[in-house]
């Protein structure tokens, strides 16, 4: 089988990681593969699948949780065209209310879009679905613009712009073009969500036995298959379906949810008091309050029937998320659980919430290997490939393949001589920190990030470290906006000559999935493992996968959080020319439960004295060019 390889050369381990994917993909095989930054698993893993599913009329979905993935895919497409003048269809596909071109719908819930778009669907209000066809045809704009679509590979946004220009609906003009694309780029909802993914493929007219299946980043697919299939409910969305109902005229239905939030807090009452703030529930343990005095079924029909009276006016409704939820709660019990919490608004006011969660990822992962032609799990930090085999729960070959970069051009140390450890912290502790991390980034000959693992223990360091460090400091804040985002970045890099620092939180906006390119960033941080006291749901997990694969522990804690570490190390060298340095600040990772975590080409030193080899590492000049 001919390749169709998008570059002029390709590195040896590229080349095996291609021979590999062959290799599963003509044997209707899966494969789990842990290989590194840089290596070029989006070029490999593309160039392979669509010549095989060209070939063999085959689609390929390509699905990533990166914005930045996706352009990367299409690059790779139109240079795939390009270099071999074949032609094949391509669609980009995000979430369809970042696709839609309704005003003020991004404020939205995804549960509450998905309502709004039926609702306006069906009564024939939006535009641009309706002008998609004349009558049962197609209209003539929608072919005029279909035919020009289908000459091209664009990326979502100027797909979307394109598309919205000529008032159709982008998302009903993508799956359109999906029927007869070879490749689908696509966000991991599309196909990791069950009933989201019956739904698009029925659209399109696509089997998922006819599918090749690859799934970027792969280390994600754990927590995400799990937050797929797990739901919650809050007494304040209750009290907002009440006024709902009673805005209605519909006083009954109002006290009958009334009695809901009534029979919630008699359930905390019995389970919880002001020292425990969560306990486990059974299925039973609501219904049964609830079915005293009413069928849950008629409860649920009353909510729908208010959420499509209150969608003729407003976009959203509380009842229909307590709908859903209510249907949801009577849903399995095997690889999942209950929950029932206090928690506190900003403005410090308790409230109860529901909590019906997913535990075993395999629920959504084992059924997809199953039924698709293949599934192809990749990403950078998918060590131990033992463990994500187990989680994922299908039979799969599993492969980890050298990091391509030149071993000279890292150094990665760890330092054990501090710790966040909740049991150590203090001021003194802070103080050590904030002088670690100083005299780091004042001897890089550039820009340095460094990861906390909260936006309170960057802060707490923060208060001396910034009286320490020389060089101009960056914080990022919880839940920036993409602007934000991209204006603090910019501002980051025009300091790369004299450098400046960047704190931020391991699994805040940049600790994952933001590309610095042209080895502006020289140094990363990492201050401690971000290891939250478990709560109950981490404690439920653990005791899971202890029951079910012996390591509780290992996959439900430490490993989870290892992997964020991994991942905001990578930040640091994203090709086999950027020259960087990477810190382990903690004296845990010497432990030998958190050193094995490490992927076995790491090459860590262990030092209390960093400053000399970090001199000579930046010693080389050559190398050093930005």
């Amino acid at each position: 089988m001919e390749i169709l390889f998008p570059h002029d050369k390709i590195r040896e381990s590229q080349k095996e990681l291609v021979e590999k994917i062959q290799e599963v993909i003509e044997n209707k095989t899966n494969l789990i593969a842990h290989a590194p930054t840089g290596l070029g698993k989006t070029a490999a893993s593309i160039s392979v699948a669509l010549s095989y599913a060209l070939q063999n009329k085959l689609t390929v979905f390509f699905i990533t949780p990166k914005h930045t993935q996706h352009k990367i895919a299409i690059e790779t497409l139109k240079l795939i065209k390009q270099k071999y003048n074949t032609e094949f269809g391509v669609v980009d596909l995000i979430g369809k209310k970042w696709m839609c071109a309704q005003d003020g719908v991004k404020e939205l819930t995804t549960g509450e879009f998905y309502d709004y778009c039926k609702d306006m669907v069906s009564k024939r209000q939006c535009i641009y679905y309706e002008n998609i066809k004349n009558k049962d045809k197609l209209s003539v704009q929608t072919e005029v613009v279909l035919n020009e679509l289908n000459k091209k590979i664009l990326h979502v946004e100027e797909f979307r712009e394109n598309v919205k220009s000529n008032t159709l609906c982008p998302f009903e003009i993508a799956c359109l073009i999906a029927k007869k694309s070879s490749v689908i780029i696509a966000d991991y909802h599309h196909i990791l969500s069950p009933s989201i993914r019956e739904n698009l493929l029925e659209k399109i007219n696509k089997d998922l036995s006819e599918c090749i299946i690859i799934i970027d980043e792969a280390h994600n697919l754990p927590s995400r298959c799990r937050e797929l299939l797990s739901t919650q409910l809050s007494s304040i969305t209750i009290d907002f379906a009440v006024k709902e109902a009673e805005s209605l005229g519909y006083k009954e239905i109002g006290d009958s949810v009334k009695l809901l939030k009534f029979y919630i807090e008699r359930i905390a009452a019995s389970k919880l008091n002001k020292d425990v703030k969560e306990a486990t529930l059974e299925k039973h343990d609501l219904i049964i309050e609830i079915e005293k005095n009413m069928e849950i079924s008629q409860l649920i029909n009353d909510l729908f029937f208010i959420a499509d009276k209150i969608r003729e006016e407003k976009k959203r409704s509380a009842s229909a998320h307590i709908a859903n939820f209510l249907l949801n709660w009577q849903g399995p019990d095997d690889g999942f659980n209950r929950i029932i919490k206090t928690n506190k608004t900003q403005k410090g006011k308790d409230y109860l919430s529901l909590h019906y969660n997913c535990l075993d990822p395999a629920l959504i992962t084992k059924p997809l290997a199953e039924l698709s032609h293949s599934v192809i799990c990749m990403s950078g930090t998918l060590d131990p490939l033992e463990m994500y085999k187990d989680l994922f729960g299908f039979d799969a070959i599993t492969t980890e393949f050298k990091n391509p970069f030149p071993q000279k051009n890292k150094l990665s140390i760890i330092i054990p001589d501090t710790t966040t450890k909740f049991t150590a912290r203090s001021q003194e502790m802070f103080r050590n920190i904030a002088n670690y991390c100083a005299s780091i980034v004042n001897e890089v000959p550039g820009n340095s990030a460094l990861f906390f693992p909260s936006y309170e223990l960057r802060d707490k360091v923060n208060f001396y470290f910034q009286s320490t460090c020389v060089k101009t400091a960056f914080l990022e804040f919880p839940n920036m906006t993409k602007n934000d985002k991209n204006e603090l970045i910019e501002k980051f890099k025009s300091y790369k000559k004299v450098g400046a620092v960047l704190l931020g939180a391991s699994s805040g906006n940049f600790g994952e999935g933001i590309d610095i390119e042209d080895n502006i960033l020289k140094c990363v941080v990492v201050v401690g493992i971000p290891l939250e006291r478990p709560d109950l749901e981490t404690q439920e997990l653990i005791a899971y996968y202890d029951k079910k694969f012996n390591k509780g522990w290992d996959y439900g804690y430490i490993m989870p959080a290892i992997i964020k570490c991994l991942q905001n190390a990578g930040r640091c060298i994203r090709s086999e020319t950027d020259k960087g340095l990477i810190i382990f600040l903690d004296q845990r990772y010497i432990w030998d439960s958190y050193f094995k975590c490490f992927p076995k080409d790491s090459n860590l030193r262990i030092t209390k004295e960093p400053i000399k080899r970090i001199k000579e590492f930046f010693s080389d000049n050559d190398i050093i060019n930005n």
